[in-house]
């Protein structure tokens, strides 16, 4: 939820217009079970499951326009006109079919995709699939399948016009690798006196409808889909990004752009998918008691630092480490340290001027900084990095991007630290310390203006309350401004910068244990 709202909050930086979706999914057996097991009716189970996912965006400050639900009625209807479309098209036949099957992950896998383990709670052989571990069952049973072997050819077709697709580089090769080693037809439904928690097959009560057929098309139905013929975009389909997690990439890059390519439906324009958080180095798990509770981490830390610290350590390709300890290192080394010490110093300082530097130094030509005092700050950093942050973020990297910003912040702060300008200041001339103060405090100023624009999608409270110290227009806030000597008509605070902590950005965290 984090990335992708740093995504769209990216897009309304530059001017667009960005629609959200997140939310819960639903039907199947899994939540059968577990509805089951706590005594509780389906639909009660999950409403109490979306309103705790409901409250996590709200405190996480996610601004999802849409928040979906399987169980939604505008849902059901569009699962079933899909399910009419695809089997008057000829991609839907009954067939026997027998496998291993994952309660857990409601999927069918292949021989190729389980093996034996033993089970270290009862220390017995269980069958689990390779790729989540999960428990499987052997299940044979007669049901409407898909024909997913059909589009072989036409995805790796789609995969080789669109290289870049899957995000990172290596989920592409993976996706392709499985699509070419073949595709076997897909069961989409289960029978109903085993599976009655879902949207039955229209005109066959004693089918229902796979639990992934269901869910994926949720995208296209807050979208409008099915849609009046001429205004199929008007939902803003297709979607330019699409946000997974790792473990489900073979529903999201395989089925789901098998079923769009069947309905004759454009594909979403890019797909990123993340890796996990683990704690301890091991998978989160409930029944172990590994987990995090991500109600508690917001309180302690706030969703600022929150939103930071899981967009800049957590992994695209690679699985990271959740704790406490690093986030706590990386309030005091960076957020504190870093960029709050120095918004304290630039605009807190007693013998220069934020706007009077601006208003002196700010429209010099291009040349002035050609040679003199930071002249190579300005041309390396402050010129060259912001392009390279707002690459990665058109790239659909948000974690590279702020990577870049932090080091855009260490390079301006450090070049302030260096530059010493409190030494600098001409004594004679008050209210004017001298042209090599104002240099260097406009530089530094200009590095925070550019800065906390470009933090906005991450930490959208924090980069607020820095661009009201250094006293930025609400309307020069967005990414046109994003270059040193854009804006002129900053420099006075909007906001009091208060005492010793008061009004600071990121004071001491009361507690490091």
């Amino acid at each position: 939820m984090v990335l992708t709202d740093i995504l769209k909050r990216w897009q309304l930086l530059k001017g667009n217009t960005a629609l959200l979706c997140t939310g819960t999914d639903e039907h199947g057996m899994k939540v059968q079970q577990a509805s089951a097991k706590a005594g509780v009716e389906p639909k009660l189970f999950c409403d109490k499951g979306a309103a705790i996912f409901k409250d996590l965006a709200q405190k996480a400050e996610i601004t999802y326009d849409h928040f979906v639900r399987t169980t939604d009625k505008e849902h059901k209807e569009a699962v079933e006109y899909a399910w009419f479309l695809l089997k008057e098209k000829g991609f839907i036949y009954t067939a026997k079919h027998e496998g291993w099957y994952s309660v857990a992950d409601e999927a069918f896998y292949p021989q190729s995709a389980v093996h034996l383990q033993i089970d270290p709670p009862t220390g017995k052989k269980v069958m689990t699939s390779i790729e989540t571990g999960s428990k499987l069952e052997w299940t044979s049973e007669t049901n409407y399948h898909f024909r997913l072997s059909a589009f072989r050819e036409p995805l790796l077709e789609f995969y080789k016009e669109n290289p870049t697709w899957i995000k990172p580089e290596q989920r592409m090769k993976d996706v392709i690798h499985a699509v070419e080693s073949g595709l076997g037809d897909l069961s989409i439904s289960r029978p109903s006196d085993r599976l009655q928690w879902g949207i039955r097959v229209p005109e066959d009560d004693t089918q229902t409808i796979y639990v992934w057929l269901d869910a994926l098309m949720n995208y296209a139905t807050k979208a409008g889909f099915p849609w009046a013929p001429g205004h199929e975009s008007a939902g803003g389909w297709p979607a330019d990004c699409h946000v997974i997690g790792k473990d489900i990439v073979r529903f999201h890059c395989i089925y789901w752009p098998a079923f769009l390519l069947a309905l004759k439906l454009p594909l979403p324009k890019n797909i990123l998918t993340h890796a996990h958080w683990t704690l301890g180095g091991s998978k989160m798990s409930k029944s172990t008691g590994k987990v995090v509770d991500p109600f508690h981490a917001l309180d302690r830390f706030g969703s600022d630092v929150m939103r930071f610290y899981l967009a800049h350590d957590g992994g695209l390709v690679d699985d990271s480490s959740y704790d406490n300890v690093h986030i706590i290192k990386t309030y005091n080394t960076f957020l504190s340290k870093n960029l709050g010490n120095l918004a304290s110093r630039v605009t807190r300082g007693k013998r220069w001027s934020v706007r009077g530097a601006v208003e002196r130094i700010g429209n010099k030509p291009a040349e002035y900084w050609d040679e003199g005092a930071g002249s190579q700050f300005y041309k390396n950093t402050l010129t060259e990095m912001p392009p390279k942050i707002v690459e990665a973020l058109d790239s659909y990297d948000p974690r590279k991007a702020l990577q870049e910003i932090a080091e855009f912040v260490r390079s301006t702060n450090k070049s302030f630290h260096n530059s010493e300008p409190w030494t600098r200041i001409l004594d004679f001339a008050p209210g004017e310390p001298g042209e090599d103060v104002d240099r260097i405090v406009y530089q530094a100023s200009e590095g925070l203006r550019i800065a906390g624009i470009l933090l906005q999608p991450y930490m959208p409270n924090k980069a607020k309350m820095l661009l009201d110290q250094l006293g930025v227009d609400d309307a020069r806030r967005t990414l046109e401004y994003c270059k040193p000597g854009a804006d002129l008509e900053y420099g006075a605070p909007t906001i009091p910068l208060g005492g010793k902590h008061e009004g600071v950005l990121f004071p001491p965290l009361s507690s490091e244990e």
